[in-house]
């Protein structure tokens, strides 16, 4: 008999550790063997009173204040580490780049299988049209959300820069206002939205004379970035030091 992936939840008590929690212990295939809180919160253990020993795999959509002392433990104690945390800095990447020379890590803005294919399709698109065509993203979240744009439409942006032969950083526009001018060519521009309790919706527009495309992803509940989330825990069991992916997952 098999015996269950052991994982350890970061957050239990946030939106999205709430729902890994649920269906973990709803997995006959899963043990939630740790709820991972912060200093002075109840409910739990504290990442720094755990030997690395209790679990196989990290589940971590937490702060990202709280990304480079995760990484220093998975890297220290070989644990694969799935991560979902957004809004990242250079240091923060550094930082999880250095755990994966240690240890498997599975790293997504979106663990949903529809953005997954949101983004291969919006890449798919970026081929075929160029720079001909105008790139405009939107994406839209609960007013509680910390980050913006989202690190889905980042990544949806990049999607579209690489495929067209760009670097984001040099076409990039978040928003506009005041007299910003004609629209260059070739530009990706980037609007974030923040509404009541929306969980997500991300939309890739491309236009160019007299048509245009648009693909769009809606999440309805927060339990489809959970699912993606654990498929992602079960799937990094056993593979080698690494960085890993949505791309991957889905291959």
């Amino acid at each position: 008999m098999v015996e269950p992936l052991r994982i350890g939840v970061v957050g239990p008590y946030g939106r999205m550790g709430a729902a890994l929690c649920e269906l973990a212990e709803n997995a006959t295939d899963l043990r939630l063997v740790a709820r991972i809180v912060e200093p002075g919160q109840g409910g739990g253990v504290l990442l720094a009173d755990l030997k690395g020993l209790e679990f196989e795999v990290l589940v971590d959509f937490s702060h990202r204040e709280a990304v480079a002392g995760h990484a220093a433990f998975v890297a220290r104690h070989r644990i694969a580490w799935v991560l979902g945390t957004t809004g990242l800095t250079a240091d923060d990447e550094a930082a999880v780049a250095q755990a994966a020379r240690a240890t498997a890590v599975f790293q997504a803005s979106n663990f949903s299988i529809g953005v997954a294919l949101l983004t291969d399709l919006a890449a798919r698109a970026a081929r075929v049209l160029g720079e001909d065509a105008d790139v405009e993203i939107v994406e839209v979240h609960h007013s509680k959300k910390r980050d913006a744009p989202s690190g889905t439409a980042l990544t949806l942006a990049r999607a579209v820069a690489e495929a067209r032969g760009q670097d984001l950083d040099a076409v990039r526009r978040d928003g506009r206002s005041g007299l910003p001018g004609e629209r260059p060519r070739g530009e990706i521009g980037i609007h974030a939205v923040r509404l009541a309790d929306i969980v997500g919706e991300h939309e890739v527009m491309f236009a160019w004379p007299s048509e245009r495309i648009c693909l769009k992803h809606d999440a309805r509940d927060r339990k489809v970035f959970a699912h993606g989330g654990l498929r992602a825990a079960r799937w990094l069991v056993g593979k080698a030091p690494g960085r890993y992916g949505m791309a991957q997952l889905l291959a």
